[in-house]
């Protein structure tokens, strides 16, 4: 895997794509700078070497029109804070303005150009439009996982004008080194956890995985498609009545397999979906009509530690209830406790999903798991076994 330490760029401008999609407030400030620190270390083993960094990413789906609003000028004050070093920005990102900001860009600088979905031809991969990019830099650097499944210009196209001269960011390829110690290095028993609300949301991930791990728990509303495939009574349970014979499927894939599957034995179940529901703890084979699970119950978190402290590898993808509201969010914060400690004994523990990525930095778990993945649709991608474009691009 070709990696930034495998290049010295002294005197070299390395055109590095980076995902900047950062959230702004009213005031157009940066609201979470999470993506901005990522790239950091890429960015900084650039300058130490004695070369200059372009910076290219996208900010939000201005759809081929120049928005105002979305300019990537409105991040550049903070990573210049970020990355300690005052970063110059450029109002486009192809043609003859572009081409002499990076031209006149000395070792140690940084240059930030315009927003690439200006330009329709970025998402449509335009390979006209990614060799105008190619022609700003002297090496490219991928390091932006959470775009690395999209074939756009910058992402994938742009690498076929920079033979031998082409590299994964620190970033990047810590993502890969992640997703690879889960799917076919990591140290046995390898557990994967997933929750989130559906079953059809999961299944690729489901039946990617299944022959490469040793344990699975399900949680969060998958839950109860697949109690109710089995005969039990879930209530009022967010359920896909048309997934039930998947779920049996799954079951006996498994079991083949020899993968242990763990479901929640016990919910905490409501009256109403709502903070203030009156709820009470039920068997998750029997919840009683007007009534939804909510939240795993406390005997299902007693077996789920078990299996997590006596696993090596762990995946976590999809929270064990509905986080958002205080009362259901005990399962998904013990999980978390759960996963530390484990880590804390010596498991790779991985994060990753829209949904689990939240709930670990909401609850303060983001340094207490091995390693909490950038790139949401990205990650999901790779679980299923897909091949990534803005990888492959690299590796060809």
């Amino acid at each position: 895997m070709a990696t930034i330490e495998n290049f010295n760029f002294k005197d070299k401008k390395a055109l590095i794509r980076v995902d900047f999609n950062v959230p702004l407030n009213d005031e157009q400030e940066v609201t979470d700078t999470t993506r901005i620190r990522a790239a950091k270390p890429t960015i900084i083993k650039v300058l130490e070497d004695g070369g200059s960094a372009i910076l290219m990413s996208h900010l939000g789906r201005p759809k081929g029109q120049v928005n105002a609003d979305l300019s990537l000028s409105h991040i550049a004050d903070a990573v210049s804070e970020i990355i300690g070093v005052n970063v110059l920005f450029v109002d486009d990102c192809i043609g003859e303005k572009a081409e002499e900001a990076a031209a006149n860009l000395e070792p140690g600088q940084i240059l930030l150009l315009e927003n690439l979905r200006f330009y329709s031809e970025e998402t449509s991969g335009d390979e006209q439009f990614a060799q105008s990019l190619s022609k700003l830099g002297d090496v490219y650097i991928n390091d932006a996982f959470g775009t690395a499944h999209r074939a756009h210009a910058s992402t994938t196209v742009v690498a076929k004008f920079f033979e031998g001269n082409k590299c994964f960011g620190d970033l990047l390829a810590k993502e890969i080194e992640a997703i690879d110690k889960v799917m076919t290095s990591g140290e046995k028993p390898v557990l994967a956890i997933l929750g989130g609300a559906k079953v059809s949301s999961k299944i690729t991930i489901i039946e990617n995985i299944l022959s490469k791990i040793d344990h699975l728990i399900i949680g969060g509303g998958m839950t109860y498609t697949f109690v109710k495939a089995q005969g039990g009574k879930v209530g009022d349970s967010i359920c896909e009545d048309d997934k039930q014979q998947l779920a049996l499927d799954i079951l006996q894939k498994a079991e083949e397999l020899g993968v242990k599957i763990h479901l929640p034995v016990d919910v905490l179940a409501a009256d109403s979906f709502s903070n203030d529901a009156n709820t009470q703890v039920v068997d998750v084979t029997n919840i009683p009509d007007g009534w939804q699970g909510l939240d795993a119950g406390p005997v299902s978190m007693q077996r789920f530690k078990d299996v997590v402290l006596e696993s090596k590898t762990i995946l976590w993808n999809g929270p064990l209830g509905v986080f958002e509201m205080e009362n259901f969010a005990k399962g998904t914060i013990e999980l978390g406790n759960f996963i530390a400690e484990a880590t804390k004994n010596g498991a790779f523990s991985l994060v990753g999903g829209g949904d689990s990525v939240a709930a670990v930095k909401q609850f303060g778990f983001a340094d207490k798991v091995s390693y909490v993945s950038t790139g949401g649709g990205a990650m999901l991608e790779s679980l299923e076994g897909k091949t990534l474009p803005g990888i492959a691009a690299i590796r060809s």
